[in-house]
């Protein structure tokens, strides 16, 4: 039976945060406990990381945040709530306790190789219309010489001739209660059942090599900050005919100098003279493919949102993109030419209070969008 982890605690975040909470609280962790940032302690560092981004793949979806809350697990993954508190061993792990080390098919049996993690930078635009990234990942890989096996080339591993190949050494102790038998793990072969005796020179019998590889990552367009792709069998080599693990790439987005972001819409600030939201205007104002002209109708006020429809992010693994929004800020000028003064003077005189409109008809912030 798995432990429990408790996904708000590893963020370090309340039952109650929200999605912006999450997400921040991922970033920031995400960044602590990348291994690239963890000289020495790499080891350390993917086990943190992996914690903090299996955490994040919950408790960002809100069907599987709501599945951990309710029952304690998303689809195959269960978390422990009917045996806390007493200190339930997995039977692996109460063998282990009794007999001294794990039975020799367990230590035979293949295993998968280590997960790998790296962060990639993307521009606002690389994200919303995807790219490629190379990527320089140093991973564990099978040795070219020996192909994994760990002998010097024309040799074969031997039978450990202290456990007879079997991983296990067997000793009958005697005791007042009967005979007991003590299985323990062969300390000549560590489990393996096999030995080395010639090495490989290339990989000093290891059957593995450090090496550095260039690896393509294509970014689908629609991407936000903090998504996640992983690359199937490209992490550290396997033993024993067992698969490699994956590299998982983080990505973080770099800020716009003028856009933002609010889902797969993006959204620019225009600001205007009083004179311009007065009288009304054209202004060409940027977008992801380009300038284009805005007609901002006359009397428009602060607060109100022009809508350019299919303007905004492609939508992620899927047809269409949202909007840009447009929102308008009427800016008073806070320095005046003694003739601008001088008009403006005029004008406040000519306009009385009967010239303003009521509360109720006024337009700004609280205006719902327009369909410009």
């Amino acid at each position: 039976m798995a432990v429990k982890r408790d996904y708000y605690k590893t963020l370090g975040i309340t039952k109650n945060a929200t999605d912006e909470e999450i997400k921040r609280a991922y970033r920031k962790l995400a960044m602590q406990y990348h291994p690239d940032r963890n000289p020495g302690k790499e080891n350390w560092a993917n086990g943190k990381f992996k914690e903090v981004n299996e955490a994040y793949e919950v408790l960002s979806d809100s069907e599987k945040r709501a599945a951990y809350d309710h029952y304690g697990r998303v689809g195959d993954r269960f978390f422990d709530r009917g045996f806390e508190g007493f200190g339930f061993k997995g039977f692996g792990d109460i063998f282990e306790a009794f007999f001294g080390g794990a039975t020799t098919a367990t230590r035979q049996a293949p295993q998968r190789g280590a997960d790998l993690y790296h962060t990639i930078s993307l521009t606002f635009e690389e994200a919303v219309f995807g790219c490629e990234k190379e990527l320089t990942v140093t991973r564990t890989e099978h040795c070219p010489e020996c192909h994994g096996v760990g002998c010097q080339p024309g040799s074969q591993p031997s039978r450990c001739p202290n456990c007879n190949g079997t991983g296990q050494v067997r000793r009958v102790q005697q005791s007042l209660f009967g005979r007991f038998i003590n299985t323990t793990t062969c300390r000549q072969c560590h489990g393996e059942g096999t030995i080395i005796t010639e090495p490989c020179p290339h990989c000093h019998g290891t059957g593995k090599v450090k090496h550095q590889r260039n690896i393509m990552v294509k970014i689908p367009a629609g991407v936000d900050d903090g998504s996640q792709i992983r690359l199937t069998g490209e992490g550290e080599a396997g033993s024993r005919g067992g698969s490699p693990g994956d590299l998982y790439t983080s990505l973080n987005v770099l800020p716009h100098k003028f856009f933002t972001r609010d889902g797969d819409n993006i959204i620019y600030k225009l600001a205007v003279n009083p004179a311009q939201a007065t009288l009304g205007t054209k202004i060409d104002i940027p977008t992801l493919d380009g300038k284009t002209k805005l007609k901002i109708p006359a009397g428009s006020q602060t607060g109100t949102v022009f809508r350019l429809k299919a303007q905004g992010v492609p939508h992620l693994h899927r047809h269409g993109q949202g909007d840009q929004l447009v929102i308008l800020f009427v800016v008073t000028p806070d320095s005046l030419t003694k003739r601008q003064h001088q008009l403006f003077q005029e004008l406040a005189e000519s306009l009385s209070p009967a010239n303003i409109p009521p509360p109720e008809k006024w337009k700004g912030i609280f205006h719902p969008p327009s369909n410009s």
